[in-house]
């Protein structure tokens, strides 16, 4: 899947069929559900759904715990904006993945 087929997706009531839960969380977050999307990423307790939920904690401001999660990923803390580490985020994974 393509970036543009993600976004275009989200045009959609749900996240396309086989997406990884990490994808799923920035689904739901670009969908302006935080909650689904924090449900999602918290389901993999691998690098990339920490990665996921160390963006969403930063993005409700709650920095102490998006550090935690960072460590968890394996990634420095952004200093980017939240657009700018959303896109960064999901082009990682797309390009990991094969839908």
């Amino acid at each position: 899947m393509t970036l543009e087929e993600f976004r275009q997706s989200l045009s959609r009531e749900n996240p396309p069929a086989g997406l990884s839960l990490p994808l799923a969380g920035l689904w739901w977050d670009a969908k302006g559900d935080w909650t689904r999307a924090h449900e999602s990423a918290q389901q993999d307790e691998r690098r990339d759904g920490a990665w996921v939920h160390a963006y969403l904690h930063r993005k409700e401001g709650d920095l102490s715990n998006a550090g935690y999660w960072y460590r968890r990923a394996g990634k420095p803390a952004s200093q980017s904006s939240l657009d700018e580490e959303w896109l960064e985020i999901t082009e990682s994974l797309l390009g990991s993945e094969r839908i």
